[in-house]
């Protein structure tokens, strides 16, 4: 890693992107042939990096990819010249113009949106633009309330340049294992696609309906049959799985009551990303003396410590020191003392030869002695493994946080 000024700062992140394209296959096929599989490749991939994400899921076949806003719309389309590119936080004033001229497509659920894209499509023949209108089903979020559905229909007139390509709800509880808010989402989502049908001449083609959760949950197959009797092809948005990790569940589901597709993507999906720095300097410390700011930590017994020079800034959450550890040679080296903005320290004492240059493991596999490995090395017996979950778990969140918290300044490479 070089820039014109010489080698960088020793901190970055790796994505196996044949573990991404091997995920987004394993996850299409639990989708099955008749369902549509849409990427999702925003907040810069979850934090994995947009330049290398987006380009490994068209290769592994993707059709769709999905991103947050225009400007994440443009920056995909110019990695992706041939992809459908919807965006999927909607848009805002001005922004008609770039979205028709990168050929993106709009989620839309405000009749302001819907003024915005006529007015920059001004001369465009009928049904030129894409659009996908979401439905509000309870999340009281983004969406078109069943309320003012009809007056919304309405706008997509055999003269319009706009064209219903998709209904889209987003299911905010497909994580809870009882479904029960999931089917009371796709009963009112069943009413929508009333108003739709009743539209005799809007002709949508996609109902897309539901991420990674609702695809291992085993909601998938009442998804595709209510697509089915409005005849319409089931889309899937795919997030966190894409990326290795599976939902949890919560209530957990019963020994012997999981759904056999998450089963099968616990065996094998493999994550993607694996988050490196390197040991700055090693010191010796006495008993009694203090470690970073205000003292936070102070030694009992003499001590060895590793610096590392990563902190908040780049990702590593404030709340892990003291509480936490990261990987070198293979072994667990707890966090001392506070998290500094650009620098974080080890207690190596307990592992021999520990050295400035030595490769540390924040997120990732690594086996024992000095080398380090990706996403490959999971369940190894001879080293240890730290997963989105054990950050997330540590500093109370969630691993879709933990992946977007790492910061630009640590380049993502593919591998």
């Amino acid at each position: 890693m070089t820039s014109r000024l010489g080698p960088l700062r020793p901190c970055w992140v790796e994505v196996d992107t044949s573990a991404f394209g091997g995920n987004y296959h394993l996850l299409c096929e639990l989708a099955g042939e008749a369902t549509e599989c849409l990427a999702i490749v925003k907040a810069n991939a979850y934090g994995h990096g947009l330049e290398v994400c987006a380009p490994a899921a068209v290769r592994a076949g993707a059709r769709w990819l999905g991103v947050t806003s225009a400007e994440e719309g443009v920056a995909a389309r110019s990695l992706c010249p041939t992809a459908r590119i919807v965006i999927m936080g909607g848009i805002f004033p001005g922004q008609g113009r770039a979205v028709i001229a990168g050929q993106l497509t709009p989620v839309v659920w405000d009749l302001n949106q819907l003024d915005e894209l006529e007015r920059a499509a001004a001369g465009l023949g009928p049904a030129s633009v894409p659009i996908h209108l979401e439905i509000d089903t309870g999340m009281s979020r983004q969406g078109v309330s069943l309320g003012d559905l009809p007056a919304t229909l309405a706008r997509f007139t055999t003269a319009s340049p706009l064209h219903l390509e998709a209904v889209m709800t987003h299911l905010y509880a497909s994580d809870d294992s009882t479904g029960e808010t999931t089917a009371a989402q796709l009963e009112r989502l069943e009413r929508a696609l009333g108003f739709v049908r009743d539209q005799p001449t809007l002709r949508p083609e996609f109902l897309s309906v539901g991420a990674s959760a609702a695809l291992l949950g085993g909601e998938a197959g009442p998804i595709a049959a209510l697509a089915a009797r409005f005849h319409l092809r089931p889309m899937l948005r795919l997030g966190l799985a894409l990326y290795g990790i599976s939902p949890r569940y919560c209530p957990p589901f019963a020994a012997g009551k999981e759904p056999p597709v998450l089963t099968k993507a616990l065996e094998q999906l493999k994550p993607v990303l694996t988050w490196k720095t390197r040991v700055t300097s090693v010191r010796s410390i006495p008993a009694g003396a203090e470690v970073g700011y205000n003292g936070a930590f102070v030694a009992t017994e003499p001590m060895r410590l590793a610096l590392l020079p990563l902190g908040y800034a780049d990702g590593l959450d404030r709340r892990l020191g003291n509480r936490f550890s990261l990987l070198v040679r293979g072994h667990r080296a707890p966090l001392v003392g506070r998290i500094s903005m650009d620098q974080a320290v080890l207690d190596v004492t307990e592992i021999p030869g520990v050295e400035p240059g030595d490769e540390v493991v924040i997120l990732g596999s690594q086996t024992l002695g000095s080398q380090a490995l990706g996403s490959q090395a999971l369940g190894s017996q001879n080293g240890e493994t730290l997963t989105a979950y054990d950050h997330a778990d540590a500093a109370g969140t969630i691993p879709w946080e933990v992946f977007t918290r790492i910061a630009a300044r640590n380049p993502r490479l593919a591998v």
